[in-house]
């Protein structure tokens, strides 16, 4: 969620620690604005299809929203750059399961841990790994999670999924893990403990860094980057007759791209590219009607909703 609705709690200089422990010399902080430099793991570059053995073949997937939390009555302001300061929205709190081609696909995790319960009056709440269950997908057959940025509420579930594959956009993950936590980074949003599970999973092998703009990460998904909610935020495009693409927090909700105005971004020097970047999530979807916002309970009512779960294709 947006940067300056939230503070980090934790010691900087006790994470650093922590963070270049266990990475065993993988992560390298340098100064700078690109973060760290990360010598572990495979890439995807832009444009390639990468380590990941990404084939021509297109898998005929299955798109669900699933609502596994509310924040009630938070600021519209806040997701929508120049509106009513008055008026408020119950926020839904969602991740989307993708599947075909034998891979059970997460966009984004979700989260758990206590401390935002307190921060955001959460309600309604289910842990993200029970609310894939009860959609009758074992937790355990998650492949892959695509992580759209590092905020708690978006990277904090990745725990609750010790089988997938994290993928996220290399400069996002060498930001968090490195520069966010100097005295000149930014880190609002950013739970020390997701980051730590993101380090020991890059060691385990299970994290694939997406190395910039229209990518292709997995055969018929596709991903994107410019519209910078965080310092590298990424959005997907899943393909198929009729494609989608799945915006996370890139456009909180259909009142940014009906009014035209930006969502919450890393400086509001980024809110022009932000806008720019939802015109083109159009263009990429083929319709307004095929982008998913991030955090709008409408999804649950334009599509045919079972529960928590909006069946999208």
């Amino acid at each position: 969620m947006m940067k300056c609705a939230i503070r980090a709690t934790c010691a900087m200089a006790g994470v650093l620690i922590l963070l270049l422990a266990l990475s065993d010399g993988f992560v390298r902080n340098q100064a700078g604005a690109a973060g760290a430099r990360t010598t572990s793991g495979p890439s995807v570059a832009s444009g390639q299809a990468g380590a990941a053995g990404v084939s021509a073949a297109e898998p005929s997937y299955t798109i669900r929203a699933i609502r596994y939390a509310t924040v009630p009555k938070f600021p519209l302001a806040g997701l929508v750059m120049g509106a009513p300061k008055d008026a408020l929205i119950d926020i839904a709190m969602v991740f989307w399961v993708i599947q075909g081609g034998g891979q059970t696909i997460l966009f984004d995790s979700g989260f758990h841990r206590e401390k935002w319960f307190v921060d955001f009056h959460i309600t309604d709440f289910v842990a993200p790994n029970e609310a894939v269950e009860r959609a009758g997908i074992p937790s355990s057959s998650v492949t892959d999670i695509i992580v759209s940025h590092a905020h708690w509420d978006h990277m904090g579930g990745i725990d609750l999924f010790p089988n997938a594959t994290i993928w996220i956009q290399k400069q996002e993950f060498e930001y968090y893990t490195g520069a966010a936590w100097q005295p000149s980074g930014q880190h609002g949003g950013i739970d020390p403990d997701d980051v730590q599970e993101l380090v020991r999973r890059n060691v385990r092998g299970q994290v694939r860094l997406v190395n910039g703009d229209d990518v292709e990460i997995l055969p018929g998904i596709r991903a994107y980057t410019g519209a910078r909610h965080t310092f590298a935020s990424q959005y997907i495009r899943v393909g198929g007759d009729p494609p989608y693409v799945l915006a996370s927090d890139n456009c909180y909700l259909y009142e940014n791209l009906m009014s035209h105005r930006a969502s919450a971004t890393f400086d509001p020097a980024d809110e022009p590219g932000n806008i720019a970047a939802q015109q083109r999530m159009i263009s990429l979807a083929g319709s307004a009607d095929r982008v998913i916002p991030g955090h709008d309970p409408a999804q649950f009512e334009r599509f045919p909703t079972s529960g928590r779960v909006a069946r999208i294709r």
